[in-house]
């Protein structure tokens, strides 16, 4: 009988490092979540967004395990999503709700349990939930749920923005979660989402964001200059022509820290007062002056 030769596995193309730093990354991210939900909000009656929340409301109602229901839940989900979001990465995200199951069902129960002012508990709930997701979505992870249901819908329908699919799918879930615990869950629900965005974002961005500024001109390089020897940054220069007047102009480009936006607005009016200002915020910038691009 002919004997069958098994592939070897090549160890030298793993990455162990990297791999060890994403299990790290599960682990502690799934505890600061596990404590959010277990501790937190799972004792202050109401129910956050997402997979999560449904599962505090089915734990609620059956007292069947928070992580083993969101376990359940995000099954189908994976199913449907496969296709969309490709294997990698929900296999990567399988590995990460399991984890994250674990240490809700298994963990968290250890912790005490917080039985005081509801607020207090949806603050700390949401801030515990924004370091865990931060923490699992910056090593290119996930905790599925509505996260795969986000990604997906914006796939099928890319017109549609993430905030109002965020909104709808999270809402859904703090609604019925008042009619499950009363009308202040939903307002505790929504000060968890808020508090559990904002440190997310302060985690994921806060060391990196910033302003930028596109002012149109007729005086580009006299406030590239002002702007260099006022807060020592510099700008770009872009030829453009006003589709109206069909004159010449010029779109300075300046990356600024926010502390810098008030002093480049004041640089900017001392040169032309005419010059229209555009700000908005920037979550990453790479290159000279900024990150690293090179830098993991």
């Amino acid at each position: 009988m002919e004997k069958v030769k098994m592939k070897k596995i090549n160890f030298k193309n793993i990455n162990f490092k990297s791999l060890l730093a994403g299990l790290l990354a599960d682990c502690v991210g799934a505890f600061f979540i596990a404590a959010s939900i277990y501790v937190f909000a799972k004792n202050a009656n109401f129910a956050p967004g997402g997979i999560n929340g449904a599962s505090v409301i089915i734990n609620h109602i059956s007292s069947w395990p928070i992580g083993m229901v969101s376990l359940f839940l995000n099954i189908p989900i994976i199913i449907l999503s496969y296709k969309f979001l490709g294997m990698k990465f929900l296999l990567k995200s399988l590995k990460t709700m399991i984890i994250s199951a674990a240490f809700m069902d298994y963990v968290a129960p250890l912790l005490p349990a917080y039985t005081g002012n509801q607020l207090l508990a949806a603050l700390f709930a949401g801030g515990l939930a924004g370091i865990g997701y931060a923490l699992i979505y910056i090593q290119g992870s996930s905790t599925g749920g509505s996260d795969f249901i986000l990604l997906t819908i914006k796939k099928l329908m890319p017109h549609i923005s993430i905030g109002q699919i965020t909104q709808l799918i999270d809402g859904s879930i703090i609604i019925v979660g008042g009619f499950v615990f009363g009308i202040d869950a939903v307002l505790y629900g929504i000060i968890y989402t808020i508090v559990s965005s904002v440190i997310m974002d302060k985690i994921m961005y806060g060391t990196s964001s910033g302003k930028l500024a596109f002012i149109i001109t007729d005086k580009g390089s006299n406030i590239c200059e002002k702007i260099n020897d006022e807060i020592e940054r510099g700008s770009t220069i872009i030829n453009a022509i006003g589709s109206y007047s069909k004159q010449n102009k010029e779109i300075v480009l300046c990356a600024c820290s926010k502390s810098q936006v008030y002093p480049m607005k004041a640089a900017v009016k001392n040169i032309d007062n005419k010059a229209l200002v555009i700000i908005t915020e920037y979550n990453e910038t790479y290159g000279h002056g900024f990150l690293d691009i090179h830098k993991d």
